[in-house]
C-alpha cells in the first residue's frame, strides 16, 4: 500500500513538473512572438537564447522567420537564419518566408533564403514560385535575382494557368518595369509559346492589353 501511494506521489509530481514545463514553454513562445511585433531584436535574441524554437509559430502557424519577412524586419529575419530558421516552414495560408519574400520584393531576403537552403517546389496558395508574384508586382531587382538563379522553375505554370512571363503582362500595366521584367525573362529562358488555360500565348494577351512595347520586345525574340 505504501509503494503505491509512493507511485501515485512521483507520478503527480512528474505531472506537475511536465505541466510546469509546458505552461513556461508556451509563455516563451508567446513572448518572442511578441518581441517581433515590437521590432526588439535583443529581445528576440534573448528568447533564442533561453531555449525558445528558432521554428516557433504562431496560432495561423506562421513561423517566427515569416512574421519578421512580413514585418520587413531584416535584421530580426537575418539573425533568425543564423541561428538555424527554416526558411520553407508554411503557414495554414501556404505562406513561407522565402515566398512572401519574394512576393513582396525583398531583394536582401530573397537572397540571404536562397543562401539557407530555399526549396523551389513548394508553393504558394495559388501553386506558385516566388517568382510569379514579383513579376506581377513589378519587382525587377527580385526578377533578376531568382530568374538567374540556378534550376529555378521560370516556366513553373500556376494553378491559374499562367507562368511568370504570363503573369508580369496579363496583370502588369506594360510600364518600363514590365518592359525590364519581360527581357529579363526572356534573356533566362522564359517559353513564350505557352498558353493560358485558354489556349492564349503571351504575345496574343499583350496585344489585347495594348502593351505595344511589350509586343515589340516579344516580335523581336521570336
Amino acid at each position: 500500500m505504501k509503494v503505491l501511494k509512493l507511485l501515485c506521489m512521483i507520478f503527480i509530481l512528474n505531472s506537475c513538473n511536465v505541466s510546469s514545463y509546458e505552461e513556461t514553454k508556451i509563455r516563451k513562445s508567446k513572448n518572442i512572438i511578441e518581441h517581433l511585433k515590437n521590432n526588439n531584436l535583443e529581445g528576440v535574441i534573448e528568447a533564442i537564447e533561453s531555449g525558445v524554437s528558432v521554428n516557433t509559430v504562431d496560432t495561423n502557424n506562421r513561423s517566427v522567420l515569416l512574421l519578421a519577412t512580413i514585418n520587413k524586419q531584416t535584421k530580426i529575419a537575418s539573425y533568425l537564419v543564423t541561428q538555424g530558421a527554416n526558411v520553407n516552414l508554411q503557414a495554414n495560408n501556404l505562406d513561407s518566408a522565402f515566398l512572401y519574400a519574394g512576393a513582396s520584393g525583398q531583394t536582401e531576403l530573397v537572397a540571404l533564403y536562397l543562401l539557407h537552403n530555399a526549396k523551389f517546389d513548394i508553393y504558394n496558395r495559388y501553386y506558385g514560385t516566388a517568382l510569379i508574384p514579383a513579376c506581377e508586382r513589378g519587382y525587377v531587382d527580385t526578377v533578376k535575382l531568382l530568374a538567374s538563379t540556378p534550376h529555378f522553375p521560370i516556366n513553373h505554370i500556376n494553378k491559374l494557368g499562367w507562368t511568370a512571363l504570363l503573369e508580369t503582362v496579363i496583370l502588369g500595366n506594360g510600364n518600363e518595369n514590365y518592359q525590364n521584367i519581360v527581357k529579363i525573362l526572356l534573356e533566362h529562358g522564359a517559353d513564350i509559346n505557352i498558353t493560358d488555360h485558354n489556349g492564349v500565348n503571351v504575345l496574343q494577351h499583350a496585344i489585347n492589353r495594348k502593351q505595344f512595347e511589350i509586343v515589340e520586345i516579344l516580335k523581336k525574340h521570336k
